[in-house]
């Protein structure tokens, strides 16, 4: 099979030009719309290969992801290669989105491009808990969400890098996600009811929000302006490296939760700063 050249297998898809052309319109929004305020730059460390780890919110247009792209850039420039993994799904429902990403640095969320980003001493930007973090309820916007995965955890532990976790707040009150009906949408699906794109979306939310008032489904949308505070962490090192850390379940599982357990205390501090 003929793979397109940004099909996101490959850390060699990233283009400087269109980074630097995206840089003037994530600026307005970074200070206009959404007035972040960020700290904790000094935290990331001054070589590459971290594992930076983050919990992302406000549905598919996750403005806090874009504003930590943009911050970061700033921070760092251009030139210092940075990946995020994304979604496959992206490349099946818009195949010119995910171009665009993949020219930003997206990489497919896979462990082969995880691995390939790390050993090239890249930093890369993960988000375990995937689209249940990003269309969570309104009211656990202020709980960090996971969603129990320790891939990100057995990849740090096998690759011998510091996780540096980023936490935000402000940014899920860009929709008021109401009611998340994905189980009783996934029993239809047994009754024949298609998947839109014949894609399963792991997820079906109801949620207020621009440009559809009233949205039920994971639509794409338009975030409404509110100020948003981003934290990078303290990078967190582990007792023990290796295969044999990474094979160890729990081990794994006391690194997942210490992971887990440090982003909640930023966050409520975070929270608390805002407030």
């Amino acid at each position: 099979m003929t793979c397109s050249k940004t099909d996101g297998w490959s850390i060699g898809q990233r283009d400087h030009r269109v980074i630097k052309s995206m840089m003037p319109y994530w600026q307005w929004f970074y200070k206009n719309y959404f007035q972040v305020k960020s700290q904790g730059w000094e935290n990331i460390p001054a070589t590459g290969g971290s594992l930076l780890v983050a919990s992302h919110n406000g549905g598919i247009a996750a403005p806090d992801m874009f504003m930590a792209m943009y911050d970061w850039f700033v921070h760092f420039g251009i030139d210092r290669p940075a990946y995020g993994l994304m979604h496959p799904t992206i490349w099946k429902v818009n195949p010119n989105l995910a171009d665009l990403a993949v020219k930003c640095g997206a990489l497919q969320a896979h462990p082969k491009m995880a691995v390939a980003a790390l050993k090239s001493k890249s930093d890369l930007l993960v988000y375990p808990g995937g689209v249940q973090d990003v269309f969570r309820l309104y009211s656990e916007r202020h709980r960090i969400h996971l969603a129990g995965r320790t891939g990100f955890i057995k990849l740090a532990l096998r690759e011998e890098v510091p996780i540096v976790p980023i936490v935000s707040t402000g940014a899920h009150e860009t929709l008021i996600v109401l009611a998340d009906f994905y189980e009783q949408f996934k029993t239809l699906r047994q009754w024949g009811l298609p998947w839109l794109f014949d894609v399963d979306p792991e997820v079906f939310p109801v949620y207020l929000g621009l440009p559809w008032g009233l949205s039920i489904g994971p639509l794409p949308n338009f975030p409404l302006p509110c100020s948003i505070r981003l934290k990078i962490c303290s990078p967190i090192i582990f007792e023990k490296y290796g295969r044999l850390a990474c094979c160890d379940r729990e081990y794994v599982q006391q690194c997942y939760n210490l992971v887990h357990s440090k982003m909640q205390e930023s966050l409520d501090e975070l929270i608390t700063q805002r407030d």
